[in-house]
């Protein structure tokens, strides 16, 4: 059993926990407003926040540590975004006391920091187009030492028992510590953590995979051709966020692949995106490579410079997967 009173790993659990529940109030509180990032996603009121306040956390908690997050507060500063800075103070000023913009625009800059030998990753809500229907996403903190990811935690405030994908669970807080196993617990009540472990399906025509709801990012056509080529028979779960890597942990699906969008051939995955959901597939028995197989290198600063695409599985399947993956995908 993972030692949750272990600095490092209380912070993760901690700070996961509490900005989840921001998140949370946030999409309760208030009609999301959002500003437009350069690849024109959205960025809500919670993305901001939640960064905010892990950025104030680590500079109580561990001063020295380095933070990279997904945000920084630069398009609250232009007259657009006077007003979302204004709602954003005023969310974290309600977990931190007298919060003022200025500040707040601070602790979300601590995350435009370098990767270091030693560094936290945070992507404050993954899935924001998930957030924004009210579907699945998660909080995504990882702790990255040499390029491997030592440490992780997801907050996924819409999955339900054993990390299924149920809108209306308790939700699900996951912690993995490498080489300790991953463990899950409920997000909105305080219980033990209990193990968690991958499906021990062996028919390839039997696995599900998780899909993304959102398909701009990876090729939904090779998908469809990857799950023709498998003869897989079972229905695809669609969910967004890496809260598809806690539902794979958690047994309740075998495959998941991230393609290459035709639209953006070269296109390197975001450390942030992968960090935290990686460690804890692993941990619960999962594999996790790009989709040559390779595994993934987060030593190259804030993309996966290394890696094509991914691809994970409950480890049984990967081999596989990787050898429809080379028909679909590579074949000259």
């Amino acid at each position: 059993m993972i030692d949750v009173t272990q600095p490092e790993v209380a912070f993760a659990v901690q700070m996961v926990r509490q900005a989840a529940q921001l998140a949370q109030r946030v999409q309760s509180g208030m009609a999301l407003q959002n500003l437009t990032k350069s690849d024109f996603s959205p960025v809500t009121v919670a993305d901001y926040a939640v960064q905010a306040l892990l950025g104030h956390a680590m500079e109580t908690q561990f001063p020295e540590a380095v933070l990279v997050g997904e945000e920084n507060s630069s398009a609250l500063y232009t007259e657009a975004g006077t007003q979302m800075r204004e709602v954003v103070t005023q969310f974290v000023g309600r977990m931190v006391e007298g919060a003022t913009e200025e500040q707040v625009c601070q602790w979300i800059d601590r995350g435009t920091a370098a990767p270091t030998e030693r560094f936290w990753v945070l992507d404050p809500v993954d899935g924001t187009k998930g957030y924004l229907r009210g579907g699945q996403y998660a909080v995504a903190l990882a702790l990255v030492e040499n390029g491997e990811v030592i440490l992780g935690a997801l907050g996924c405030p819409n999955l339900g028992e054993n990390c299924a994908p149920e809108l209306l669970g308790l939700g699900a807080l996951l912690i993995a510590k490498r080489g300790e196993g991953a463990f899950c617990t409920t997000l909105s009540v305080e219980e033990p953590f209990r193990p968690i472990q991958v499906s021990d399906c062996d028919n390839i025509q039997q696995a599900r995979i998780l899909r993304s709801v959102e398909s701009g990012h990876t090729n939904a056509n090779q998908i469809d051709q990857i799950a023709q080529t498998l003869q897989i028979e079972a229905e695809p779960i669609l969910m967004d966020s890496q809260a598809k890597y806690a539902t794979l942990a958690g047994g309740n699906g075998e495959l998941l692949f991230r393609l290459l969008s035709p639209a953006q051939p070269d296109y390197r995955e975001k450390i942030w995106d992968q960090a935290a959901g990686a460690l804890i597939l692993e941990e619960a028995g999962g594999k996790i490579t790009d989709l040559h197989g390779a595994p993934l290198d987060f030593s190259q600063g804030r993309l996966l410079a290394n890696n094509t695409g991914v691809f994970a599985s409950n480890g049984i399947l990967h081999d596989a997967g990787l050898d429809a993956i080379a028909k679909v995908c590579f074949a000259e």
